[in-house]
């Protein structure tokens, strides 16, 4: 134990489970030898430590990371985390000199390092798998640039758009979540280590120069602050249950389009499942998994905020449950951006559905804006036309089946160029502003995207 020498009775078996976190951060030892590599260095520069017993840490820490990268790294029955395996080992290898490493820091301030050092390089991986999605987006709106779709709001028929541009919709709202997770990456980018226990180091660790060996835009400003926050873990874990909530979103419309109800699309049998009963089921279960996921990723979100909202003073053990989330979040995007990608990649569109699923009704909006050239006033003319839908529907016909003397009935404004407006490729061209529904105006949301996806690289 690295704390032992107060006590004189053992610890119980059931207590040392309790209190052992091995089993999840064990996952932190590339981090936890560079950050006690960059430490011999600074405790050199601070001459606690000489030159050589500097170089003698390092070359140990060293050995170490080898082990761990072979996958021969073998754990002892006392290694209660990750810090004291690595410490245990290293002593193993370089003597007593393995006795100095850990002068003038704490576990405190060395597991929010190693913490923070992990968590740059998830969300640098997170940000590639979402570029990956992305880019599957891009792709597929690329190849959808004439394909007509229902626009639903409430459920319901309500607009003629582009497939292309409904696909590019859930685009910006994964450009968000990187904006959001490139602004976590740099407020994780703060170097808690010399912050030792709480009220920071007793020798002259030069901190700067710490955290610029490491990687770190600063050194933490408050000894006291840094070894309790954790808020760049609950601020990650919100950014990957709005992923979350922004896959489910679109895995729950895909999977409604590829009922047969729908028939939009089809997922490629490499990301669909079938029945064990029923032979001619083929079960989306990819993007329903998308969905549930979310759930889950919420669920760690407020497990974690609920660790830390009432902590009394700099580092509780408490804290010991702030990884575990995190880890599971991460694996859990790891996979599933890519799958999600995969499976819009490859998904088939019935672009015949699709347009055949556009009828007179979703063109209501564009007899409105007819009316409004003509002179009459928006409200006005919405009257008009919600008068022309109820005609319509006691025929049981469509609004572009009303003859030119039901629709002078209605209003005299009509005329007969208002057969020009139920066309729904012309409906969707007029719709040609920044961020609109138009061909041209999705070429420029691609054009933009295409860029976006390159500045990643």
């Amino acid at each position: 134990m690295l704390w032992g020498g107060r006590f004189e009775g053992k610890l119980d078996p059931l207590a040392m489970q309790l209190n052992a976190s091995l089993a999840v951060d064990k996952r932190l030892w590339d981090a936890d030898i560079r950050g006690s590599v960059a430490w011999a260095r600074a405790l050199a520069r601070a001459q606690v430590v000489s030159a050589g017993e500097a170089e003698e840490l390092c070359a140990g820490l060293q050995k170490v990371w080898a082990e761990f990268n072979a996958g021969e790294f073998v754990f002892a029955p006392g290694d209660e985390d990750i810090h004291t395996a690595v410490e245990r080992r290293l002593s193993e290898i370089a003597g007593a000199v393995g006795g100095k490493l850990h002068t003038g820091r704490s576990r405190n301030d060395q597991v929010a390092t190693d913490f923070r050092l992990w968590m740059m390089e998830a969300i640098d991986q997170l940000l590639l798998r979402g570029v990956g999605l992305q880019a599957a987006l891009v792709g597929k709106a690329e190849s959808e640039l004439e394909t007509v779709l229902p626009g639903y709001t409430h459920t319901q028929r309500a607009q003629p758009i582009l497939f292309s541009h409904w696909l590019m919709s859930h685009f910006w709202a994964l450009q968000r979540d990187r904006e959001r997770l490139a602004q976590t990456r740099q407020r994780a980018s703060v170097m808690p280590l010399g912050s030792a226990a709480l009220a920071g180091t007793g020798f002259a660790i030069d901190r700067q120069w710490l955290a610029d060996s490491l990687g770190f835009a600063a050194a933490s400003p408050n000894s006291h602050d840094a070894v309790a926050d954790r808020d760049f873990a609950a601020e990650l874990l919100f950014d990957c249950a709005l992923i979350g909530s922004h896959l489910s979103r679109l895995a729950d419309a895909l999977i409604l389009y590829s009922t047969a109800e729908f028939g939009f699309v089809e997922m490629s049998d490499a990301y669909s499942t079938g029945s064990s009963i029923m032979p001619q089921k083929k079960n989306p279960d990819m993007l329903e998994l998308a969905r549930g996921k979310a759930g889950t990723l919420i669920g760690l979100l407020t497990g974690l905020l609920a660790v830390m909202k009432g902590l009394p003073s700099a580092y509780d053990k408490d804290l010991q449950e702030d990884k575990a989330p995190v880890f599971a979040a991460f694996d859990t995007l790891a996979v599933l951006l890519p799958v999600v990608a995969g499976t819009v990649a490859t998904m088939v569109v019935n672009r015949e559905r699709m347009r055949a699923a556009v009828d007179a009704s979703l063109l209501a909006t564009e007899v409105a804006d007819y009316l409004v050239r003509k002179g009459l006033p928006f409200r006005q003319a919405h009257g008009v036309v919600g008068k022309m839908v109820r005609r319509a529907l006691e025929r049981g016909i469509g609004i572009d089946d009303l003859i030119m003397g039901e629709l002078r009935e209605i209003s005299g404004a009509f005329e007969e160029d208002v057969r020009d407006v139920f066309e729904a490729a012309k409906a969707v061209a007029a719709r040609n502003v920044i961020g609109g529904a138009a061909p041209e105006s999705v070429r420029d949301q691609i054009a933009a995207a295409r860029s976006l996806l390159g500045s990643s690289k």
